[in-house]
């Protein structure tokens, strides 16, 4: 019986390790805190759940030795750590993180031993690549190129629970999501790069109507040019990545980030104890102004702009003392946000994605459009951890079958990657629904 280690026991975890359990592997999930790790293997026979924190460097090294293939579900700081130590016990890896240029580094030694070190093999990134490159190549099968690419992944809450003034919650650790809206953006367009700094990250949303599910705000997710030279489109002069978000979030994350609340380091000078003090704060009020009054000012808009409620909503201008044990408006932010945003237990999330390709033939040009839309289960496992971790729990699956076999550091854009686990999420119910029109 193949064995296979899992470092982390996080929210996405459950449906990779029970998939493997059910296609007869051995598992061990070695967990910061091992309950949770005990849930994820139950009673079953071949699962065991062992106490383990990343410190523990040697212990890492004697696990992977043990076992047939590693996955990292860790925080990616540490999935060089864990690639490292495959390396030196000559056992294949897979994570669903971006590739890092310290994970690229590898590339060579992992070819030299003929291991496959498997990246970005989840939602997004990961079944946004393998959707995508297969559309590409049938296009390019048929003797076509593609001139523009788009796609663009949301993981939201179904719509029955969209009910809270954000239009959004939380299906799993908000601090990233929060993080993220930080982040700089660049994509191709029409021939010409546009780029954005972070700040102005949510000044650079659309409206997008997809059809058969809804319209949706959205914005650029990072750097989107490297993909014209990865998805070998060298034709393209449109390449764009984005995220999905219910209407009314950009605006609101806008003038989150123009307050400062998303910083990530300690208020200089700053001695007040509430939300709202740490808001007036922010705003450069004094103490006792009507801290409502002052953000709108400061923000530019009007005391009654559904910004404002929003914030309000959340706790911003709240007397409630800030938590014990943080130190900075990320921090803060992140507490109401679990309160007040997390997905109910009797709740639904939802995952959408869609790709738009324009492909031009000796003759014609078509719009090819394929989507996917998944929702959780009430009760059981929710979509984003579905879909987040079946295709790594299939890749592991095929890597150990001898399916997936080119060394080396990869993500799923290659054929003999992405076909086999394509094929095996569609047997799961993982399917895109593909239309082609003229243009």
């Amino acid at each position: 019986m193949k064995k296979v280690l899992v470092l982390g026991a996080g929210l996405v975890a459950k449906p990779m390790v029970v998939y493997l359990l059910d296609h007869g592997f051995g598992v061990t999930v070695a967990s910061r805190t091992v309950s949770k790790a005990e849930a994820l293997i139950g009673s079953h026979e071949n699962g065991k759940a062992i106490p383990w924190t990343v410190d523990k460097e040697d212990e890492l090294k004697r696990m992977v030795a043990e076992h047939d293939i590693s996955v990292s579900l860790l925080p990616p700081a540490f999935h060089v750590m864990v690639a490292k130590a495959c390396l030196e016990n000559n056992k294949p890896m897979v994570t669903t993180s971006y590739v890092s240029d310290a994970m690229k580094a590898l590339d060579g030694e992992a070819k030299s031993k003929n291991l496959v070190l498997l990246n970005e093999a989840g939602l997004d990134p990961g079944i946004d690549h393998m959707s995508a490159m297969k559309i590409i190549h049938e296009v390019e099968a048929k003797g076509g190129k593609v001139i523009s690419f788009r796609s663009t992944t949301g993981a939201l809450q179904a719509f029955e629970a969209n009910n809270n003034p954000f239009g959004y919650k939380f299906s799993w650790a908000p601090k990233g999501v929060l993080q993220a809206s930080k982040n700089a953006s660049k994509w191709l367009e029409d021939g010409q790069v546009r780029e954005y700094p972070g700040e102005q990250l949510f000044e650079n949303y659309r409206m997008e109507v997809v059809p058969e599910v809804g319209t949706f705000e959205n914005y650029p997710n990072r750097n989107s040019v490297p993909y014209k030279e990865i998805y070998g489109l060298k034709d393209a002069q449109t390449v764009y990545r984005g995220t999905f978000r219910m209407t009314g979030w950009c605006e609101t994350m806008r003038n989150i980030v123009a307050l400062g609340w998303l910083g990530e380091e300690p208020l200089a000078g700053f001695t007040g104890k509430t939300f709202a003090d740490a808001t007036r704060h922010l705003t450069g009020a004094a103490t006792g102004e009507d801290v409502e009054a002052v953000t709108a000012k400061f923000l530019g808009l009007k005391p009654y702009a559904t910004v404002i409620k929003r914030l309000g909503w959340l706790g911003l201008f709240c007397d409630r003392p800030l938590p014990e044990g943080k130190d900075n408006p990320l921090d803060w932010m992140n507490v109401l946000s679990l309160e007040k945003m997390s997905l109910g237990d009797n709740e639904r999330d939802m995952i959408v994605m869609h790709h738009e390709f324009v492909a031009e033939y000796s003759d014609k040009k078509e719009l090819i459009t394929s989507t996917f839309l998944d929702f959780g289960i009430l009760g059981g496992d929710t979509s984003i951890a579905r879909t987040v971790s079946l295709p790594a729990a299939i890749a592991v699956r095929m890597v150990l079958e001898g399916k997936i076999t080119a060394p080396g550091v990869h993500i799923p854009v290659s054929p003999g990657i992405y076909s086999p686990i394509l094929d095996e999420l569609s047997n799961i119910g993982i399917n895109f629904k593909e239309v082609t029109t003229g243009l």
